[in-house]
């Protein structure tokens, strides 16, 4: 909507951010863009964030609106003249939002577990980690996208993650196209979208960042 002021608090690396950001870009929604240091918190960061004080945050208007996927709702809602993320139907909605969150409860956390972890947990990480794509890949099935011929929420909340997939094989040590072919094919497909490729990072500097994580917090 015109003479909206929309403010997004993010860092670069981050997969929930990066969800709100191919929202944004699916709905055209321009958009000032703060990047933020979680070491070092902001005053901004502090004051829209006040009970998780961490990013993303989308302020809209001087309204601060948290966590990732409600975000993602809330700029579906609000901008929904173009490129409708959530389907009309609502099992077709509660479908989404089940897989969204499924992503949500799996992926970073055993990702992390990946990265954080050595022998036995790393081992267990990967496993659960995999089990888990799979189970993607056969709610994907042969649809070009999660909600069938367009882009959306389930898309929007996994395709982040792609872009660490690369950080996660290095440490571990394994391959997830190997088990997952037809998952990386879609996520590559993906990638031909403006809106997404645009929006996520390259996955060697999201190594070297979690490289970099591994050093500070004494993971390696």
């Amino acid at each position: 909507m015109a003479g909206d002021q929309v403010t997004l608090l993010d860092l670069w690396a981050s997969p929930f951010g990066m969800r709100v950001r191919i929202a944004l870009a699916e709905k055209a929604v321009k958009y000032e863009y703060s990047e933020q240091d979680l070491w070092n918190k902001g005053a901004l960061l502090l004051q829209m964030n006040p009970v998780h004080k961490r990013i993303p945050v989308l302020v809209h208007d001087g309204k601060p609106i948290c966590e990732s996927l409600i975000i993602v709702q809330y700029i579906d809602e609000v901008w929904k003249d173009k490129a409708p993320l959530l389907p009309s139907d609502p099992y077709e909605r509660a479908q989404s939002r089940f897989w969204a969150d499924f992503v949500d409860k799996k992926l970073y956390e055993l990702g992390k577990k990946i990265y954080t972890t050595k022998g036995e947990d790393q081992e267990a990480a990967k496993k659960d980690f995999i089990d888990s794509l799979k189970l993607l890949e056969g709610e994907l099935g042969d649809k070009p996208y999660f909600g069938g011929k367009t882009l959306g929420y389930v898309d929007v909340a996994l395709l982040p993650f792609y872009c660490w997939f690369y950080a996660y094989e290095t440490i571990g040590n394994f391959n997830i196209e190997s088990d997952c072919p037809k998952l990386i094919a879609y996520c590559k497909r993906c990638l031909e979208k403006e809106s997404v490729s645009k929006s996520l990072e390259d996955p060697q500097k999201v190594y070297d960042f979690v490289v970099m994580l591994r050093k500070k917090f004494n993971w390696a």
